[in-house]
């Protein structure tokens, strides 16, 4: 009886799963169609921008002596709609479509402005619809196997997805950060549908050494660690391409990514990037510390060079690096996203070919 209650709560796991990541890529559409649709409305200001001015600095160039003629009256017409409600709305477009720092309409303190984009209005919703069937199935799947869900690829896949959506989202209610939205949204489908098609694992019950409350402690702080460093590594990433789009406007070329006008600019990419990664790290210092003690307990020894325990190390010593370096050796710029998005594919390589490929003592994940 207790078995098939165990079994059913399973497949209904499976199954919020399934809805979930429906949702998610439901989500993921909207993002990308608000990026799509926004620098579509931008490129058009843009236009418009560029022609009042013209026609601005034309009528600026009509000799003073015409006076009151028809063509003052005209220059005074185009100053008169440069400065009215129109002008306005556009100058700050106008003046960043010329400059090098330039064509750039995000807060570069990442504040909610008082636009009101509808496609990206959605796919927040819908992510939180999202995340709500995920959590559910999270918590079937605890119920199902009678334990926290934490105890092979599948159960970490799954739950890291949640928490790395979950993150995203309360960080949203301080900061406008819908710009990630395609990058987060898109990474949690990525692993769901990894947890679903390579690490599939029943319902079952833990290995003796994954049988103690240090799973709760040591884990958790894992994950959540892993999920702060899924938020540095999109950031990163756009700070590269923001960082590149910023030098071309600035050599005179032209604006190929006009969506990344949605994205604040690399520095303060950066900058957010930073405190986040520095967060993150004293979770993962924590992970270590905590692993190791588990690891004492479980075997008898604090350390033994078991291959998740080093690759766990080469994560913690890569993102000291990035934070000793930026913030004491002038590591800034490209160089620190780049450094940041290594330590990120450390993380994955660490729980993705370290737990499939290499035996060790850590095997159990259920593969």
């Amino acid at each position: 009886m207790l078995f098939s209650i165990n079994e059913t709560m399973g497949q209904y796991s499976e199954l919020f799963m399934l809805l979930a990541a429906g949702t998610y890529t439901v989500a993921f559409i909207a993002f990308a169609w608000d990026l799509a649709k926004s620098s579509k409305v931008l490129r058009a200001v843009d236009l418009k921008a560029a022609e009042l001015s013209g026609q601005a600095n034309a009528a600026a160039r009509v000799p003073v002596g015409v006076g009151a003629g028809s063509a003052g009256r005209g220059a005074d017409r185009s100053d008169a709609d440069v400065s009215g409600p129109a002008g306005r709305a556009e100058r700050p477009t106008s003046a960043a479509a010329g400059g090098a720092g330039a064509a750039q309409t995000a807060d570069g303190s990442m504040r909610y402005g008082g636009e009101r984009r509808a496609p990206a209005r959605v796919a927040v919703a819908l992510t939180v619809l999202g995340a709500a069937i995920h959590a559910a199935g999270v918590i079937t799947r605890a119920l199902g196997a009678g334990r926290v869900p934490w105890g092979n690829m599948y159960e970490f896949l799954t739950t890291g997805a949640f928490v790395a959506v979950a993150v995203f989202l309360l960080v949203l209610i301080r900061r406008d950060l819908r710009f990630l939205g395609t990058f987060v949204i898109g990474l949690a489908i990525i692993m769901l549908v990894a947890a679903s098609v390579a690490f599939w694992t029943p319902v079952g019950h833990l290995v003796p050494a994954l049988q103690s409350y240090w799973l709760i402690i040591h884990v958790s702080i894992a994950v959540l660690s892993s999920a702060l460093f899924t938020l540095t590594f999109a950031m990163s990433a756009l700070q590269l391409v923001q960082s590149h789009r910023q030098k071309t406007i600035a050599a005179g070329g032209a604006d190929k990514l006009g969506f990344m006008r949605l994205v604040p600019n690399a520095l303060s990419l950066e900058n957010l990037s930073y405190r986040i990664n520095a967060i993150a790290f004293v979770g993962w210092t924590f992970t270590l510390m905590f692993g190791a003690i588990w690891a004492e307990k479980a075997w008898g020894r604090f350390w033994g060079w078991d291959t998740k325990e080093v690759w766990t190390f080469v994560i913690w010593v890569v993102y000291a690096g990035y934070l000793h370096a930026r913030a004491t050796r002038g590591w800034t710029g490209t160089r620190a996203a780049w450094l940041s998005i290594v330590g990120y594919l450390c993380v994955v390589f660490n729980f993705t070919i370290v737990n499939q490929f290499f035996n060790g003592l850590h095997s159990y994940s259920g593969l």
